[in-house]
């Protein structure tokens, strides 16, 4: 007769960060635009992945969503997830953190997210950063690096 044992599986790293810092009791959300039925509120909401809900900025154009600190945060991830599901396009985010109060910011993360739905629809990302004292988190979103009017769309945020 075989003698077996059945080994427990190592855990898998998740994408998203339940665990991670609750924005909602630690931070202010400042949004430049946000559309009545799509507000920032959804990117914060758990509703994730491909038709989770989402903020989509009321307008065409950069925009730029901060998120204000209570008291300084130490960020090691940042998840974020972005579907659109109309327009081709490139949308070209960047994550950048102040430790001073806003008056200066540091650059973590910029990329480059392309759609050509419906087969390329939806992006997630998970980065590991490295920043300390964090006073304001600042994402500064250009819907369409083509230069076309487009509108930024973000599905999820979460912060570690």
């Amino acid at each position: 007769m075989l003698r077996k044992q059945i080994l427990p599986r190592p855990p898998v790293e998740s994408t998203s960060f339940e665990a991670g810092i609750p924005v909602a009791e630690v931070a202010t959300v400042q949004v430049t635009s946000e559309q009545g039925n799509h507000p920032i509120d959804n990117v914060f909401d758990n509703r994730q992945g491909p038709g989770g809900s989402r903020w989509i900025a009321d307008g065409p154009g950069e925009q730029t969503l901060i998120l204000v600190f209570d008291s300084p945060q130490t960020i090691r991830k940042v998840s974020l997830e972005v579907e659109e599901l109309w327009v081709s396009r490139t949308q070209e985010l960047s994550v950048s953190v102040s430790s001073d109060g806003a008056r200066t910011y540091r650059e973590l993360v910029r990329q480059e997210f392309t759609f050509s739905p419906p087969s390329t629809s939806f992006e997630r990302e998970v980065w590991s950063v490295a920043a300390e004292g964090v006073t304001h988190l600042r994402i500064d979103i250009k819907p369409d690096k083509g230069g076309r009017v487009a509108q930024a769309t973000l599905t999820s945020l979460s912060i570690g």
